[in-house]
């Protein structure tokens, strides 16, 4: 009855029936302004939880951002005949991977600097396979990720390491030579044209300079030591249960250890 008689008005007196629907959603978008709220927790597996309504204009625009980071994804495996992932996964990583590639300069300022995460961690867990780092200034405010995750947001300057030594010694902040400056990442992906892993053909503008040679062990930030790498296979390089080499036409060949 409802839609009938909005047809019937739209029909007999559409001026009319035009003020009525814009009070209409005047008022939808004022319901949508005090509904609008985001929930995070903590799941404690090494996930965090999160659920939220935003209005229809905001949340339209961040479904499209986070289909925008799933689909290059979805597309290689379409292109080379893999199995999908559940698209659910797929958004997921998306999300994962908008996050990540935020510019910090455009964030509000927070504590005096822009929004960073700090990452804290003894030299000698750094080095370990399997070694633990802390999210965080210290276990009670932050939450722990393996030194293998540590490897790899370090890659990004977004994310600032603190090494430590003994008895809390800070050696190392996280100076900006460690990480490729903008200059050397616009010329990896003039030299490079994709993510260097065997047989994948991520679009370099979606990839992370990876140090093939790890800063933590005496590597150098420069264009023959760094490779392009789609987030799927920079985890990889840093996970502990897998290897990789570079093959003589530059591409790096990940397998599993044994």
């Amino acid at each position: 009855l409802k839609i009938a008689g909005k047809r019937i008005l739209a029909e007999v007196d559409p001026a009319r029936f035009e003020d009525a629907e814009a009070k209409v959603l005047l008022a939808e978008e004022e319901r949508a302004q005090q509904r609008t709220a985001v929930r995070v927790w903590d799941n404690h597996d090494g996930t965090i939880g999160f659920d939220g309504v935003l209005p229809t204009s905001i949340g339209m625009r961040f479904k499209r951002l986070v289909e925008a980071y799933a689909q290059p994804r979805k597309q290689q495996l379409v292109a080379k005949g893999s199995p999908l992932p559940p698209w659910g996964r797929l958004m997921g990583q998306g999300f994962s991977r908008l996050l990540e590639t935020i510019d910090p300069a455009a964030l509000p300022r927070h504590g005096g600097d822009a929004t960073t995460v700090n990452v804290v961690i003894s030299l000698e867990e750094l080095r370990k396979d399997l070694g633990v780092a802390t999210l965080g200034y210290d276990e009670t405010n932050g939450a722990t990720i393996t030194a293998a995750e540590a490897r790899r947001m370090a890659c990004n300057a977004t994310i600032i390491p603190w090494v430590l030594g003994g008895e809390g010694e800070v050696l190392d902040v996280g100076r900006g030579s460690r990480f490729f400056q903008p200059i050397q990442r616009k010329a990896l992906r003039l030299q490079q044209k994709c993510c260097q892993a065997e047989g994948c053909d991520m679009p370099p503008e979606w990839c992370d300079a990876h140090h093939l040679d790890p800063w933590a062990a005496g590597g150098k930030t420069d264009l023959k030591d760094g490779a392009l790498l789609c987030p799927h296979h920079h985890r990889l390089a840093h996970a502990p249960g897998y290897i990789h080499e570079r093959l003589p036409d530059g591409t790096i060949r990940f397998t599993r250890r044994p």
